[in-house]
């Protein structure tokens, strides 16, 4: 008698849920799209339950799909990584990479990176996810995460990479007509271009002077918020008020003089940029050779840096 959950459907079922749809993983598998409908459905069949719940325009998972999804990639997870320890001295890394990123930051750092990585090892399978938020860390659905700050959770493994400062920043043209702020309690009476991303306090800044670190609020207001970074970058450029930006998206601004510090003397939050992986990741070799070169790339900055 064939047991109920097959090794086979593991892969099939996390290529399914990565994919997002039944068409987008026939292309991945080399299958037609009802050919995973019914594999789909022979799998709920030998189970007994429904993994799935399927409309014409969308799937998402049951509960008892949610807890399959889990534990699937974390079986598979453990099954690259014993293979890749039992060939560690006689191969070079392989298997699958699965990295996710923001949006900004990803397409101009990370995505370089990758692009090199997957020419110095070919046998490596690269899947790069680029989002607004940072996903949960309590889902397994990436090998490396590409954060900002350290994460708040012990059960993982958070490598800072490069510091990175934020700065309040604003074009000429806009501090010429609204007046330069020259303490934080001028910023509530500017336009401020807001970037709502993950959980931070949205509507609030918090700057420091001095040794003491005492750190000042501010309640700030503006007619423009997004949560794409790059977008904000441009409003800012475009002269519609003072953002917040980490360093290295407006750098080259600041240089060029485009956008110009406001507040140079206060400091805000840091945004240090750290790879962030599961513990048992620490010994994959794909993992540690992508994040090492990562880290080399940001230290001598240029291209992915």
């Amino acid at each position: 008698m064939s047991r109920a959950i097959q090794p086979a459907d593991l892969g099939f079922f996390s290529v399914l849920m990565s994919a997002g749809s039944m068409g987008a993983a026939g292309r991945e598998l080399g299958i037609t799209t009802p050919a995973v409908s019914k594999r789909l459905a022979q799998m709920e069949a030998r189970l007994g339950i429904s993994l799935l719940n399927r409309t014409t325009r969308r799937m998402s998972l049951t509960v008892e799909g949610e807890l399959y999804l889990e534990h699937a990639r974390r079986i598979l997870g453990d099954l690259d990584d014993l293979e890749e320890m039992l060939g560690l001295s006689r191969s070079t890394p392989s298997g699958p990479l699965r990295v996710n990123a923001t949006l900004g930051f990803g397409r101009s750092h990370v995505a370089p990176v990758l692009s090199r990585f997957s020419r110095k090892y070919p046998q490596v399978d690269v899947k790069l996810q680029l989002t607004a938020d940072p996903p949960p860390l309590t889902e397994d659905a990436f090998d490396v995460c590409i954060r900002f700050g350290p994460p708040p959770d012990a059960r993982v493994v958070a490598r800072q990479l490069a510091g990175n400062r934020r700065l309040l920043c604003a074009a000429p043209a806009y501090l010429a007509r609204a007046g330069e702020p020259r303490v934080p309690a001028d910023l509530a009476h500017h336009n401020i271009i807001s970037i709502r991303q993950g959980d931070e306090a949205y509507g609030v800044l918090r700057l420091a002077r001095g040794r003491a670190d005492q750190q000042e609020s501010v309640k700030v207001r503006g007619n423009l918020a997004t949560n794409d970074g790059g977008v904000a970058v441009n409003w800012a450029l475009d002269g519609h008020g003072i953002l917040l930006r980490a360093e290295w998206d407006i750098d080259r601004y600041l240089r060029s003089g485009r956008l110009v510090q406001v507040l140079p003397q206060y400091r805000t939050p840091n945004a240090d940029i750290y790879a962030v992986y599961p513990q048992r990741h620490q010994t994959t070799a794909r993992v540690r050779a992508f994040v090492d070169l990562l880290a080399a790339a940001l230290a001598k900055g240029g291209e992915g840096g």
